[in-house]
């Protein structure tokens, strides 16, 4: 008994679009979910609703933020930035060096038997 394999190639390439549909179906289905979602909540914190600050607050909103810099703050910044921008920084040697002693303070705990 010899059975030959038959492919039904229009039943498979349909079965394979069905699947990609359903599954392309699904991912424009949540997203649309979660833009709803993302719409619905941006539309409870919305800035329009809330009263607007009088400008005294405002004001004073501004100087709290701005209250623990100095005028060294800005200075300091601005050079930073220049040193790095003109590649004048610290260059390092890339040399590491571990110094063994064999009884610092932190190994000493676990070797009291010794």
């Amino acid at each position: 008994m010899i059975t030959t394999l038959y492919t039904d190639w229009g039943l498979a390439w349909g079965m394979a679009g069905i699947s990609v549909g359903v599954v392309f179906t699904i991912l424009i289905t949540l997203v649309l979910v979660l833009y709803i979602f993302h719409w619905v909540a941006a539309g409870k914190n919305d800035k329009a609703q809330q009263p607007a600050k009088p400008a005294a607050l405002a004001d004073a909103d501004v100087k709290a933020q701005h209250a623990g810099t100095t005028e060294a703050d800005p200075l300091a910044i601005a050079t930073a930035v220049y040193l790095y921008m003109a590649n004048q920084h610290d260059e390092e040697s890339g040399i590491l060096t571990i110094r063994h002693t064999p009884n610092s303070a932190w190994h000493a705990e676990l070797n009291k038997h010794l």
